[in-house]
Parts: C-alpha cells; structure tokens; sequence
C-alpha cells in the first residue's frame, strides 16, 4: 500500500518486484516506513508510468478510511543498551542473577522522546507519551531493551530523549538509537549512570548526537539546553553525594589532616596572594574542628558520577586498591625492617629487589587480594607459604645495570628522560640569584669561567659558548633555596639550591661541566655554596669523583621532585582539571567544542581526586619519600606562581621560552631546535602539529568567521570562566589569549589537548623506566655532602667508606621500595585505554568534513609511528640510539596494555 502524505511517499511493503515494482499491499503500517529517496537509493524502478499512476490511485481510494490514522503518525523503534558494570546495575545484587536484573529494568525504564521544534500554539516543548522498555537481548556485558512509539506528523524531528529510571538502582545507559525515521537512523550517545527516583526526581536528558552552536539550536532544544547546564552546575551548597552530577569548584583546602594531628595541618593553596592555585571539584564536606579553614578528611574524595574509572580501570587503580596496596606494601616492609630509615646496606642488596625479592610476612586473604591487584606484575607467590615483593627490572637497567653512572646518561636523561621540560639554554653570564641577599647570602654563582673555560673544548671564552648557544643548565637554586633551612628541620631529609651546566658537543649530545649546591645563612651559620665538577678514574683523585657523585645524588633528588610536584602533577593534572570543570559547566554537551574536548577528560577528574587522598596529601607518598617532603605542596603553590603561564602550556611556546627553539618560518614546525637530537622535541612537535591540524579543521567548520566566535555566549563563558575562576588567582594576567577569532580558539584548544594527552605522556610514562631502578633517580636526598661543615670523622669516612656515604645519602629501604610500587602503577596503560587518533566520537563519524578530518588525524598519527622508529634507529642519534640507550618511544601515539614506555592517550587518564 503506498500512501500520500505531506508530499512525502512512504513504502509499506514491496511484493513481486520483479513483475511490478509498485504493486503494494499490506495494511500494518508499523513494520516498515521507507521514504521515496530511498526507493532511489535501492534503484527500484517504474516500466510504465501508467502502472505507477494506477498502483496510487488504488492506493488512495484503498487507504481513504484509514486516511487519519495512516497520515498523522508513524511507529518509531527506540534500541537501548545498558552496560553491565560493577558497583552499579549489577552491584548490589551480587547473587541475585543476571537475567533477574534484566527483567527487573526492562519494567522500569521509562523513555520520552522530546521534538527539537516548539509546539507551535503552546510554545512549550512537544513530546511523547511514557513507555517502558522491555528486554529483547544481552550479550555478556551488555543488555538491550527496545521501546516503540508513535509520533504524529506534526511532531517534528526528535531532538532528544528523556529517561526515568523508577528501579532502586542506578544503571548505566550507553547508547540509544531511534530507526523509522524518515531520516534515518538517529543515535543518542549517552555513556552515563542514570540514577534511581529514590535518589532524585528529574528526569535525565539526552541530546542527539548531532551538534549545534548556542544560536543554532531548534527552538524545542533552547530551553532544554540551558537548563541541563545550570542542573550540572549546582547551586555551591551542601555536601555532594557520591550520585551527583554537579562540577563545581574550590581551593585545595583537603590535603591535610588536622583533626586526627595537628602537625597534619597543611595550608589552603588557592584563592590568596601567599599560595595561588588552580582550583579542584568542589566536594562540599564539613570544616575541620581543629583549623576551619580545611575540610574535614574523611571518605568522601567526591567527584561526578560519570568521571568514575570503568571496571577495567577500577581493578588497575582505584582509591580503594592503591591506598590499601600501599598500606600494606608499608605494613609489610614494616614487619621485616625494625629502622624505618634503615637504608640499602650495598649496590648488591638493591639489585636483590629484582632477583631474589623481599619475603613479605604471612598476610591474611583478603590482603593477599589487594596486594595481587594493586601490584601483580611486582608481586610472586612462589607458593602457599612464601610470598615475594620483587621488580621488573626497568628497561634501562636491563641494557645497562650501570647506566646510571654514566655523565652522558645524566645529561641525556634532561632531553629524553622522564622530565625533559627543565633543561633551558644559559642566556646571561654571571649567573645570578633573584633572592633577596639580605636574607639568601651573596647572588653570585660559585661557577666561575675559570671553572667552565678549560671544559669547552673549541671556544675560547664563555661569552662566545653562550652567543652560539652551547651551554645549558637545569637551574633549582631559586625555587628550592627559601625551603632550605624548613626541610632541614625535618628528620632523614635535606635540601639545597642547585645550579647544574652543561656543554652541548660536536656529536650534539651534552656534557655535565658543574654542579653548584648552595646553602643559605642558617642558624648562624653564614652562606655556604661549593661547585663540583665531573671526575673520571683515571684523571682525578677518587675522592673528587665520589664527590661528583653525590652532587648528581642531590641534583637528582631535586629533578624528581621538581618533576612529581611541577612538570608532572602541576603542569598537568592539577592546571586541567579547570579546564574540565569550565567545559561541563558552560558548554552543553551538544555544542561542538564540548564533544572536541571530550575524549581529553576522561578520568582525570577521578585520578586527581585519588591523588588528593593518597599521593599529595599529608604524610602520604609524595611527602613521606620526595626531599621537600611537608613542604612539597608549598613548592608547587610557588611554582605555580612564579612560572605557569597558560600560552606557555604550547609546546612551541614552550620551547622558545627555555631557549631550547627560535622561531623559523622556513623550518619544520616553524621552529629552529637548539639541539638538534632532541628527542622530547623532535617527536613531541610531530604529534604537536598533527593535533593542531586536526583541531583547525574542526574549529573551521564550526566557526567560519570572527563573528562566530565572539557571538558564541557558550564558548565566550567557557573561556571567562577558565581565566577568573579556575585559574582566577592568575585571572589579572596579561598573557592569556584573547578568544575573538578562529585561530585564537584553535589554538587554545590545541594547547589544552597537547597538554592532557602528550605533555602527560612525555612525564608519565617513563617513570618506572627511569626510576624503577631508584639510584639513578633517587626522590630524596638524606644526608648533607661531606664538605659542607666537614668534621674530621666525616672526612675519613668519605675516604675510607665512600660507598656507604653514598648508599645513607639515597631514600630509606621502605622510601625507595614504596616509590617503585607507585612509579610502576602510574607508568602502567589500562586496557581501555584510548589512544589519540584511535577512539573516535559518534558525533565525529556522522558528519562528513569532521569524519574527514578525522580519518586524516588518524593517519598522521600512524605515520608518525614510523617516523619515531626511523629516527630511534638512526646510529647519528646519539640521544636516543647507542649500546645500553633506551629508544625514545614515549612520542610514538599507540600501545598495549602495560609498562611499556610508549602511548600517547588522549586524556590524563593516571
């Protein structure tokens, strides 16, 4: 039967098509709705005009009674899918049975289809009816449901889909998908916890995937757009549940622990002059009695219910594993060891952790369980009786058990290392110090020309070396010298200001020319700064090599604190979650630049509130095993203050700020490289350009001109709102970028994504690689350097014992072992990961140009996999290939699951 209505033609059934194409019969109208385009598309064809005239007059004399009923509405068909995870739908009822809950949310699940055009005489929202889902399959970690509707004629094209889960538990609604459209097929990705009526009473909203900008929207979607948006923002009262949905922000206010000690007491960071700081998701807990100014500690370390990990996730790294791993790595190594600074006896016992292992105490089920979970890899129960804490051997120890002896291991691991965002050209001579000298001694450097002159082979004076850019430093004087005489107070620990300089030689790798270690007027005492030059067996008395030796041990101690506390946690995790926060709350989830953002927010929310509770708060990891220890959170506050700056974030940027690059138009990546093998660089520009190319493109389609960008309140709020409350302790500053103009938003969103996915993957990745074998990246320094204040017994320890000066001065057996548990986690990929390039979004794939430039994303991505092994087997390459040298691979985009020292996922996902 072919019915007439609105001009448009709708197929029933096609029978006999062979004989007569248009010969229609059948009355039941729900089974099949297919427009006239698509006839053309499945070339069905008409011989005779004449057969098609009489097959529709018969139609419409046929169909005359039934007129209303077939023209005024169609049978839409809604596909649900609900995934299966832990600790939600299936969750509660552990032993209740899979098809019992099935069934159970097949009779509670309601949906409501909204129409995105206003009812033309109410002005109001059109929607349908209420219907419940029912049951139609399941797979093992998926159900589907399936729902009809009936929509008039006259109810336009859906726009969006309310959802009411009347059931007592929470699910989890991944996708829906309308077919009988004359459209098409209309996909709703939802990927969200849909709660229970005993837990709140609004109905959930789902948008189409289809996007719009603020002006764009239908009329029936306006409204429903908006206040989605203030829903997700909450009002800033009361204590979040862990059900919620609201992004909101506050200061650093719960790293401390005051009412369970008062010497647990931290300051507030953010929201002062003293300690400036991004800000966190607001979790709304009580004030704590003993200093009202910090939030009481407690379990709560709340954040929005879809930021949760997966369930893969979950058993890689969650709060309740890692914090109950680490207590019991701590309760375990405390049962073996009575000193708890007991320290590495020789270079022999240090390597036992990776052959032999730790015999850990008989432990009980349960936290046998959590032990094998949290550290599986570093965990071997040999049998029922004897269990083992032992290590992978990192890769760099495998290549070369002394690799971390080696000067040009120590220079080289400042460009291809795990923190290769401090090494910086020396741009002045003499160096000097900004600190106040009434209160810091004398300015001056110790580092004289007669120190540096003799080593740079080829240049007659300093002046020439710094005019050709060939000396370089990692500079830690300024930043570490006011915490100085503070952390000496602490037991175990010390600390000083550091300078340390380098040449860069004809084969472009650097050389280490200086160490300068500094201590300030203390306790009487007056300034006090030595230079330490490197020594070899053969050329220098033994005692000035072990000195050497010790100086890279503090110079060390301080690159791994520097990096946890600024390149790592600071410059990523801590400056984004802002960004996150602003994007839920002012972007809707249909705008454009939200579903851009998307893939580079997933899980950060919940790896920084895991942090909080156990890795940067009072007493926890950072502050039991890294030199500033109490303070470490005080010296971020400084560098944030004094260093961060939001266009530095760009890679480029960056790079022309260290001096490290200048900018060249007739150059690759517009930038001249300072050192020509330098891999962090190198690669990191490869995947900076490919995203940059990949976000023009989508910015272009969305934004045509100027006038889009600026008339867009959605994304003019966004970016109000990142500057004077996320980052609003910066929000005066001149240096950030205007937002007036498609290469402005270009390249804000650039410099965003750069930063979530492969600056973290730059400082996350090789961690364990670096520091899994702890001397060549000790976190803490313990003792003072023998020539400071020597006294006579010291002296002849340093000549008689020079290696036990050595191994007291590195971290503490249960320092050292506790920080390799933790390096080893963070370095590890989840096996769902998702990879820049290779997760796309539906929205992306529904649209054309956006699927096009995708696809080109993706394959740039994949030749730059090439490219990184081409350049990693290149013998010229001396930073990145040589015997014992690890490749530099941390660039390359893709991975397995695992320690592997490469993968560059979208979002700061550990």
């Amino acid at each position: 039967m072919l019915t007439l209505r609105n001009s448009h033609v709708h197929l029933i059934s096609v029978l006999n098509s062979s004989s007569f194409p248009l010969c229609i019969g059948g009355e039941d109208t729900h089974n099949s709705h297919i427009n006239w385009w698509f006839l053309k598309q499945r070339k069905l064809s008409f011989p005779r005009e004449r057969k098609v005239h009489r097959c529709m007059k018969v139609v419409m004399a046929s169909s005359s009674k039934n007129t209303k009923t077939m023209t005024t509405s169609q049978t839409v068909k809604a596909l649900v899918t609900v995934k299966q995870r832990s600790g939600g739908l299936l969750g509660n009822l552990v032993n209740g049975g899979l098809d019992g809950i099935k069934d159970l949310v097949g009779k509670t699940l309601v949906l409501e289809l909204v129409s995105d055009e206003l009812d033309p005489k109410t002005k109001t929202e059109r929607k349908t009816g209420e219907s419940n889902v029912h049951k139609i399959g399941s797979t093992e970690d998926e159900v589907q449901y399936e729902v009809r509707f009936e929509l008039p004629a006259t109810f336009g094209n859906v726009g969006a889909v309310l959802v009411h889960n009347e059931d007592h538990n929470e699910i989890f609604l991944k996708n829906i998908v309308l077919d009988g459209l004359p459209s098409g097929s209309l996909h709703f990705a939802c990927d969200s916890w849909i709660q229970p009526t005993t837990h709140t009473s609004h109905k959930r909203l789902f948008f189409a995937n289809k996007l719009y900008l603020p002006s764009e929207t239908p009329s029936g979607l306006r409204k429903l757009r908006e206040e989605e948006l203030v829903a997700i923002r909450g009002n800033g009262e009361g204590e979040r549940k862990s059900s919620d949905r609201i992004y909101d922000y506050d200061v650093y206010n719960d790293l401390g622990d005051p009412d369970n000690n008062i010497d647990l007491k931290r300051p507030v960071l953010g929201a002062s002059k003293q300690y400036p700081y991004p800000r966190r998701c607001r979790t709304g807990r009580k004030p704590s009695k003993a200093d009202p100014l910090s939030e009481k500690k407690g379990s709560n370390f709340y954040v929005p219910r879809d930021e949760v990990f997966s369930d893969i996730k979950q058993t890689q790294f969650t709060t309740t594993t890692i914090s109950s791993g680490i207590s019991l790595v701590l309760e375990s190594l405390d049962a073996i060891l009575s000193d708890q600074d007991l320290g590495f006896v020789s270079f022999e016992d240090i390597d036992t952790l990776y052959k032999e292992g730790f015999h850990l105490p008989q432990l009980q089920a349960n936290g046998l369980n959590v032990l094998q979970r949290v550290i599986p890899k570093l965990l071997s129960v040999v049998n029922d009786k004897q269990n083992l804490l032992r290590f992978d051997a990192p890769e760099a120890f495998k290549r070369d058990r002394f690799f971390w002896l080696s000067d040009e291991q120590f220079a080289r691991e400042t460009l291809a290392g795990v923190n290769p965002y401090s090494i910086q050209v020396v741009k002045e001579w003499p160096l000097k110090s900004k600190l106040d000298p009434q209160i810091y001694g004398s300015p001056e450097s110790a580092i004289t020309r007669e120190v540096i002159e003799p080593q740079i082979i080829g240049y007659c004076t300093i002046e020439e070396a710094i005019e050709q850019k060939k000396l370089f430093m990692l500079d830690y004087h300024d930043l570490f010298l006011p915490y100085v005489s503070k952390v000496r107070e602490i037991k175990g620990t010390t600390l000083y200001g550091s300078r340390t300089l380098f040449f860069l030689t004809e084969q472009g790798t650097l050389k280490p020319l200086a160490i300068e270690l500094t201590r300030p007027p203390m306790e009487g005492k007056p300034q006090w700064k030595e230079v330490f030059k490197p020594a070899s067996h053969s050329s220098s008395h033994p005692t000035n090599l072990w000195l050497w030796r010790l100086a890279k041990l503090h110079v060390l101690a301080q690159d791994s604190g520097y990096h946890e506390l600024v390149s790592h946690w600071l410059r990523t995790h801590c400056a984004v979650e802002p960004f996150i926060i602003a994007t839920h709350r002012q972007l809707s989830i249909m705008h454009p630049i939200y579903r851009l953002l998307h893939p580079h927010m997933r899980y950060t929310m919940e790896i920084n509130s895991l942090a909080r509770e156990v890795l940067i708060s009072a007493n926890g990891v950072i502050e039991s095993s890294f030199t500033p220890r109490k303070y470490s959170m005080e010296i971020s506050s400084v560098a944030y203050d004094q260093l961060w700056q939001f266009d530095l974030q760009a890679l480029p940027n960056d790079l022309i700020s260290r001096g490290m690059a200048v900018a060249d138009p007739n150059a690759p990546h517009g930038l001249k490289l300072t050192i020509e093998d330098y891999p962090f660089a190198n690669d990191g520009l490869l995947i900076w350009d490919a995203i940059k190319e990949w976000v023009t493109e989508y910015v272009n389609h969305y934004y045509p001109s100027p006038s889009t960008v600026e008339s867009d309140q959605e994304l003019q709020a966004w970016w109000t709102e990142i500057r004077t409350v996320g980052h609003g302790d910066k929000a005066k500053e001149q240096w950030w970028p205007n937002l007036k103009t498609p290469k402005d938003l270009t390249e804000i969103i650039t410099t965003i994504a750069w930063v979530a996915s492969a600056h973290h993957a730059a400082v996350n990745f090789a961690q364990y690689a670096y520091g899994g074998y702890f001397p060549n990246r000790p976190t803490i320094a313990r003792n003072n350097i023998p020539t400071e204040d020597p006294s006579k017994e010291e002296l002849e320890k340093l000549i008689n014992s020079p290696e036990k000066i050595f191994l007291e001065c590195l971290p503490s057996q249960i320092q050292s072992t506790l920080v390799m548990v933790v390096l080893n986690l963070l370095s590890d990929h989840s096996p769902d990961e998702e990879y820049i390039g290779q997760y796309v979004e539906q929205s992306w794939v529904e649209n054309p140009t956006i699927k096009s430039a995708f696809e080109r994303f993706s394959t740039k991505l994949k030749e730059i996999e090439g490219i990184i092994d081409s350049r990693n087997a290149d013998t010229n390459l001396k930073n990145r290939n040589g015997a014992g040298v690890v490749p530099y691979e941390l660039m390359k985009p893709f991975s397995g699951p695992g320690v592997t020292g490469k993968g560059v996922p979208y979002s700061i996902s550990i």
